[in-house]
C-alpha cells in the first residue's frame, strides 16, 4: 500500500468519525486535533479504526509522530 493510499485511507476515517469536517479541511502538515478541533476521543476513535483497517497500533508514546496527515501517513506505510 503506498503512502497515498495510506492517506486517503485516513482522510475517510477522520471524514467517518467527524462527519461534520469538509475534506478540504485537512491540511497535511497541520496538527490534527488542533486544526480540525478534534478532542483525544476522536483522535482515539482514528486511531483505532485505522489499527482495524490497517492492522497497525499506535502506542500513546508514538501520538506525536501520527500528529499531522503527513506523519500519520508515513507512521503507517512504514509499519504495514
Amino acid at each position: 500500500m503506498s503512502t497515498e493510499d495510506v492517506k486517503k485511507a485516513i482522510i475517510k476515517e477522520i471524514l467517518n468519525i467527524a462527519p461534520e469536517i469538509e475534506e478540504s479541511e485537512i491540511k497535511e502538515d497541520e496538527n490534527i486535533q488542533q486544526s480540525l478541533e478534534i478532542d483525544s476521543f476522536d483522535f482515539l476513535n482514528i486511531l483505532t479504526a485505522l489499527n482495524d483497517k490497517l492492522g497497525v497500533e499506535v502506542p500513546e508514546a508514538d501520538y506525536e509522530k501520527v500528529a499531522t496527515l503527513n506523519k500519520m501517513a508515513d507512521y503507517f506505510s512504514k509499519r504495514i
